[in-house]
């Protein structure tokens, strides 16, 4: 059995969840907690768990006895010595409500090809029920999983090497970090031209993260402890001081969250010479501040087109982008490949200089966004969409490149336009007023994904009503709780 073929046998298992209210990314949480202790199992490192709490002590038991010791295996796990086990199951708890689904869930994942898992790699196991979340789920996953065929690209053009620190302030779920790991495997024969120090250095100084939110630092957790990754992935905030003081990298990859600080402040970090409460443009600063100022650190940023001409303090900072670093390529990409629809992105490649002033001379801009078709489930995002692309990145003559979405500006062109980096983009009059529409089927699914999860926490509103010992007193709170479910982010007026 292929790792494709259990991915989608454990993706299927959550629909024995529906009846429970659980949603997709919940399920995968879920599935998280019970795969950790079958892969310590299969891996020979169950020996850090307690016996009571291995892999055996579940699919020995069953009903009521079964979910009560799944709840103290979260409980107990959570609190654990063992780093870990804690960083794993810190806050830890189930949904499953129904202990014939959990024991069907963990009957599922015992009887699947092990063997066969192991040949292939428990990691790329993982990695794959990630993007299968991703692809299948739409609302909500873009925020922390990029599309692997991106950060590949994105990564092949960086290249980074053995040696170097790499960084991701946004982590999701370590997948750049992965691929960099990757990357530099494929590079030095697994690792084996290096020597034991270097090896050590790769695997536990060259690679690191910070996540902010919880559940999403677990899974990129145990994505990186399945890759053999062992760096220091911090879950805070990288706009934070306390829980990222600057520090200085070789590389950094990142796809930073959309949208403003929380409450609509400005960041406290004094070490921004901008500050602003638009969380892009303070990843920004954050990252082109984090390189070595040695000509050689480097960086590749996935951000939204606003980041580009924003004006006031955007401005500002572009400029500054411009004279610490080399801003030599924007990559302008093709609308629908992140799950947060109708947002459009860029890939900002730069590299830091010695100088403060200067930086830039030449930006060069790939238009993969114009006259591109629809992508989605139906047509996803290939490798091969990149060839252009790829091919003029690394040409030795850019100049001699021949490809019409292909274009170079001066820093003098830019300067006349306000410094707005809002342009390469190819002007086509024969586009139709609606060739951005997004594709309809994509948008139902999309909604109807949405109604799901507002489903979800409606159930969950009922059935704390119905728990406590005055109905009649929470009934009258029932429709304010209601607004806050329907109004939280689920059901958008899309």
């Amino acid at each position: 059995m292929t790792n494709r073929e259990m991915v989608q046998k454990l993706w299927n298992l959550c629909n024995v969840l529906r009846d429970d209210g659980i949603t997709y990314h919940q399920y995968v949480t879920e599935l998280t907690y019970l795969l950790f202790l079958k892969m310590m199992k299969e891996t020979g490192q169950d020996y850090m768990i307690k016996e009571i709490y291995r892999w055996d002590s579940l699919i020995s038991k069953d009903g009521i006895e079964l979910k009560e010791h799944y709840r103290r295996l979260l409980l107990d796990l959570g609190k654990a010595e063992n780093s870990l086990l804690k960083e794993i199951y810190t806050g830890a708890a189930t949904h499953i409500s129904e202990p014939r689904n959990l024991a069907k869930i963990i009957a599922s994942i015992d009887a699947l090809d092990w063997y066969s898992a192991r040949q292939e790699g428990l990691g790329d196991l993982y990695e794959g029920l990630l993007e299968k979340n991703a692809n299948e789920v739409k609302a909500g996953a873009g925020q922390y999983f990029t599309p692997r065929v991106l950060i590949d690209t994105i990564v092949k053009l960086i290249n980074p090497k053995a040696g170097e620190c790499c960084h991701d302030p946004a982590a999701g779920t370590f997948g750049f970090m992965i691929a960099a790991d990757r990357h530099v495997r494929s590079q030095t024969a697994n690792y084996c031209e290096l020597s034991q120090d270097e090896v050590r250095f790769q695997k536990y100084k060259a690679f690191s993260g910070i996540e902010l939110v919880k559940d999403t630092h677990r899974l990129a957790t145990m994505n990186a402890l399945l890759h053999d990754i062992h760096g220091e992935l911090t879950l805070g905030d990288a706009l934070s001081p306390q829980d990222d003081p600057l520090q200085k990298y070789d590389v950094i990859l990142t796809n930073p969250p959309f949208g403003t600080k929380r409450g609509g402040e400005q960041t406290t970090r004094q070490d921004f010479t901008f500050p602003t409460s638009n969380k892009q443009l303070n990843f920004l600063q954050h990252i082109y501040q984090s390189l070595k100022a040695n000509k050689k650190a480097r960086a590749a940023v996935v951000l939204p087109d606003s980041v580009l001409f924003e004006g006031g303090v955007g401005t500002e900072i572009r400029r500054e982008l411009m004279n610490k670093c080399n801003l030599h390529t924007i990559l302008r990409l093709p609308t629908g490949i992140f799950y947060a629809q109708g947002i459009k992105t860029n890939v900002l490649f730069f590299t830091r200089e010695k100088e403060e002033m200067g930086g830039t001379t030449e930006v060069w801009v790939y238009d993969l966004r114009t006259n591109m078709p629809s992508f989605g489930k139906r047509n996803p995002l290939t490798e091969s969409h990149f060839d252009g692309f790829v091919q003029a990145y690394t040409a030795d003559n850019r100049h001699a490149v021949e490809d019409e979405r292909w274009n170079m500006f001066t820093r003098e062109d830019i300067a006349k336009k306000g410094d707005s980096l809002d342009i390469g983009l190819i002007v086509d009059e024969s586009l139709s007023t609606y060739g951005d529409l997004l594709d309809p089927i994509d948008s139902t699914e999309e909604a109807v994904d949405k109604l799901k999860q507002a489903i979800s926490l409606l159930n969950e509103v009922i059935a704390e009503l119905k728990s406590v010992e005055e109905p009649t007193s929470r009934l009258r709170a029932c429709p304010q709780e209601m607004r806050v479910a329907v109004t939280s982010g689920v059901i958008s007026s899309e």
